[in-house]
């Protein structure tokens, strides 16, 4: 790998996204402490939040866990301003900033995004001038690095950089699943952005967990090259592997987790030539199976007027796609709607469709799991 804005930076990044729960269904502050503590001893440093994560518990986690607790050289932080989200006009959207320097304490942020620009909100940040807006506040010292967290087309992309020239990162989705998958546009959007110049932050690596269990050919392929490695480590080796990576996010959920990924991140390898050979492999294992692509980040659930908990049932039609366990997917079906609405209270309003990163057809799959469950 050559020299590239942010080289330098450990390749494993916290993802404050997917943070342990109580029973109480809050965050465990007290697990994310002991997952902070081990990453930080490991001599890691990046940690990344977002405005809208949690209604704002994640930062305020970020706060107790990080900020509270360790010197503020001592790691850096990202988070991010979402103008589709939480927001309904210009001074909301940057209202965004102040409230997330005051849930944080942090000062400032090393990291500062405009967040998962879409083809149906990417205008948005022009209308509210928030292009201008963070270079504002890097100007005045509250941000150190700025870019831009995308999930659109390598065209889209390629018109943002071009306009926005001295965005310093980019933030995209990549994983081996979704490297050639037409609906995330990984790979070109990475040649996009290293056309550009641009490093990039690696968001999705194990695509919501998926590739932490993947299915079973893929299973096989994996342990065939190399029985010790956990599911996970393959995806986020395989990010971080790719030449111009800032760091790669990894949303842990569990010390375990933690402990995983810092046994072979720690001191992290690329990928040699028989890996790549077995991730080649089990690309073209996943090519050949149909599953729907939701990576669980429950935006399309905070407008649904029918609170229909669409994760969730994906995830249950994706055990009977995938491992065509038909009966645990109804039982896991009936669990996820038992306090919401169900695949066929869908009013086709529209609103998960515009609100999903992944540009997903989530009417059409509701359809789907209305026919197989209801």
């Amino acid at each position: 790998m050559g020299q590239y804005f942010g080289a330098d930076t450990p390749k494993l990044g916290f993802g404050l996204m997917r943070l342990p729960k109580g029973k109480d269904g809050k965050i465990d502050v007290e697990q994310v402490q002991e997952m902070v503590d081990l990453f930080m001893a490991a001599g890691l440093t990046y940690f990344d939040t977002a405005y809208v994560y949690d209604g704002g518990d994640s930062e305020r986690a970020a706060k107790a866990a990080l900020v509270d607790r360790y010197p503020r050289e001592s790691y850096t932080l990202a988070t991010k301003l979402c103008a589709w989200m939480g927001a309904h006009d210009e001074e909301s959207a940057k209202q965004q900033f102040y409230t997330s320097l005051e849930r944080t304490g942090a000062g400032y942020f090393d990291y500062y995004l405009l967040h998962a620009l879409q083809a149906g909100n990417y205008r948005k940040y022009d209308e509210y001038h928030l292009w201008d807006f963070v270079k504002e506040q890097k100007e005045k010292g509250l941000i150190k690095h700025w870019g831009f967290s995308f999930h659109a087309t390598p065209e889209i992309l390629d018109e943002l950089l071009t306009a926005h020239p001295d965005a310093e990162f980019v933030q995209l989705q990549i994983n081996y699943a979704d490297w050639e998958n037409p609906a995330v546009t990984a790979r070109a959007n990475y040649e996009v952005a290293r056309k550009h110049g641009k490093s990039i932050v690696v968001m999705e690596p194990v695509k919501g967990g998926a590739l932490a269990n993947p299915i079973p050919a893929v299973q096989d392929i994996l342990r065939s090259a190399n029985p010790a490695a956990s599911f996970a480590s393959w995806g986020i080796r395989y990010a971080a592997s790719l030449d111009g990576i800032i760091t790669v996010l990894s949303g842990m959920s569990s010390v375990e987790q933690m402990e995983d990924n810092l046994s072979y991140m720690k001191n992290f390898q690329p990928l040699d030539e028989v890996e790549r050979t077995a991730i080649q492999r089990a690309q073209e294992a996943i090519n050949g199976v149909k599953s729907i692509p939701c990576t669980a980040c429950h935006y399309c659930t905070a407008g649904c007027p029918k609170r229909i908990p669409i994760p969730e049932i994906f995830a249950a039609r994706n055990k009977q796609l995938l491992w065509g366990q038909m009966e645990e997917g109804r039982t896991d079906y009936a669990q996820a709607v038992e306090n919401g609405g169900r695949a066929s209270d869908c009013i086709a309003c529209g609103q998960c469709v515009r609100a999903c990163p992944q540009q997903l057809t989530v009417i059409d799959y509701l359809k789907d799991c209305a026919v197989q469950f209801d």
